[in-house]
Formats: C-alpha cells, structure tokens, sequence
C-alpha cells in the first residue's frame, strides 16, 4: 500500500513516515498543501494523512481541490483543532477520518487499516481467490492448509495484484505504487519480484494464478 503523508512538523513528519515505512507501508512525504497537490497529480495513493494547518495551501483547501477532481481516495485529517465545529468542518469536506494532535502511533495505523478495510468494501481485511488467502493486516498469505512465506516486498506486490484480481497491471504501474519516488532500482525489478511470487504462489500449486500479459504487464486470476 502507497501512502501520502502531508504534515508540515519536520520532526512529526519523519516519525510518521518511519512508523508507517516500518508497518510495511510505502510512503511518500512533504511538508505543504502545494507540495501535497504536486505528488497527488503524479502519482496513486491508498490513502492519504493530511495535516489541517499547513503552510500556503492548508489541508482543508487540498481536500477541496482533490475532492472536486473526482478523487476518492481516502483521507485521514491531522489535527490540533479539537472542536465540534472543526471535525464537522473536516468530515463534509470529504475526509474520511479524523485524528487529533497528540495522538498514539498504534491508533493511527488502526485508523489506517480500518480505512482501508472501508474502502475495499469488506467487513475485515482478507482477499481470496481460488484457494489462495491473504490477510493484509496480518500480512500473511496461504494456499490451502500451507502458509507461505514473504518478504516484505513480495507481499506488498502480493497484495496490490489481489486487491486488483482481474485487472492487468502495468510493470510502470506496479513499480510506482509499490515503490516511493526515493527508490532508484533496476528497470526489471517488477519482473524480478513477479518470479521470487510465483515460485512461492504457483509452483506445485493449481491453478496457477499470476498471468503475463505480453507487452502489458501481469494480472492475478483464475485461468
């Protein structure tokens, strides 16, 4: 999963991307609205933690302009406005969520997972497809009775391919939602990684279910 972080505290920014980085995230951070704006044109997110009282462009104004492009994706605001009036302000705004200022790390990512979990439509977090299941909370993934075992990067490719099952996936596409813009990697990584998955999904396995999509990409289904 891909998250924006927009927080204008340096030192709040760098826990949050180090605490999210560390709970197997990938994240991209910045310091203003305009800023926020710049990534959010360049790049898909899963969700969004946004800071109300930044510099230039605050969160609210960000949250406007996202919002009235059609974007969906989800937002948790960060606060230190406490009020009635100023969470109601935030949630008809379009966020999704709420979290004031000191808050605990462990709510944060609760907060997180439970946007996701809305997002993807779904009472907990678990993906299946044919015998395979992945728990993206636990991050863990079996097929069968045979739990199978990932790094962390395998999984986060794991788990984008099932949230899209159906869909074919660019190598392009892929690579920007699992890696940040600070990864400078070999041009085949995606393929790389898509061989490390199949020997550990497919192989011995039926049927087999990462499909290459020649000159495309690759798609997660049943054959």
């Amino acid at each position: 999963m891909r998250l924006l972080v927009a927080e204008d505290e340096k030192d709040l920014n760098d826990v949050i991307t180090k605490t999210l980085i560390k709970n197997h995230y990938s994240v991209d951070s910045c310091q203003n609205g305009r800023e926020a704006l710049d990534c959010l044109a360049m790049a898909e997110y899963d969700a969004i933690i946004l800071d109300i009282m930044m510099p230039g462009i605050n969160g609210l104004e960000v949250l406007k302009k996202l919002r009235s492009a059609g974007n969906k994706t989800p937002v948790l605001l960060l606060t230190a406005l406490d009020s009635v009036p100023d969470r109601v302000a935030g949630l008809d705004g379009g966020a999704d969520d709420y979290l004031v200022k000191p808050f605990a790390f462990e709510e944060l990512l609760a907060r997180i997972r439970a946007m996701l979990r809305r997002e993807g439509g779904r009472p907990d977090n678990c993906y299946r497809i044919a015998d395979l299941v992945v728990d993206c909370d636990a991050r863990t993934a079996a097929r069968g009775n045979v739990q199978i075992t990932l790094s962390s990067k395998e999984f986060s490719i794991l788990e984008y391919l099932i949230c899209n099952q159906g869909i074919v996936l660019t190598r392009e596409k892929i690579e920007q939602h699992i890696w940040n813009y600070d990864y400078e990697g070999g041009s085949n990584v995606v393929d790389v990684y898509i061989r490390y998955l199949r020997k550990k999904i497919d192989d011995g396995f039926s049927p087999k279910l990462i499909h290459t999509v020649r000159g495309v990409g690759y798609v997660l289904k049943e054959a």
